[in-house]
């Protein structure tokens, strides 16, 4: 079946670095424009970075400059290599397969599209 499944997550100190994978099984990730969406408490889904299927990537202000994306040359991973991590960076990171308009908790996004959705990472990032 189709699924994407997270990585990497955990307990860093502020300043500190994380990489975040994402594998694919059931396709391939070369024409997917892919998303690393995070949520945290009383917020809504927020996207973070997304990588193009032509390689062109986003990153969302606050993470600007901080964090990359990136694609495996197997082509069925992403990577989000986050440095110079913050307190506020603290969240449930989600990888997807799917853009959405944001106005919703990203549960409710992965419950109508769970093929298109990880199960989600949590990265705490204390001061």
């Amino acid at each position: 079946g189709v699924q994407l499944v997270e990585s990497g997550g955990g307990s860093v100190q502020a300043g500190g670095s994380l990489r975040l994978s994402c594998t694919a099984s059931g396709f391939t990730l070369d024409d997917t424009d892919m998303y690393w969406y995070r949520q945290t408490p009383g917020n809504e889904c927020e996207v973070v970075s997304r990588i193009s299927s032509d390689g062109t990537t986003y990153y969302a202000d606050s993470v600007k400059g901080r964090f990359t994306i990136s694609q495996g040359n197997a082509k069925n991973t992403i990577y989000l290599q986050m440095n110079s991590l913050k307190p506020e960076d603290t969240a449930v990171y989600y990888c997807a397969a799917e853009d959405i308009p944001g106005d919703e908790r990203c549960s409710r996004y992965r419950e109508t599209a769970p093929d298109a959705w990880g199960q989600g990472t949590l990265v705490t990032v204390s001061s």
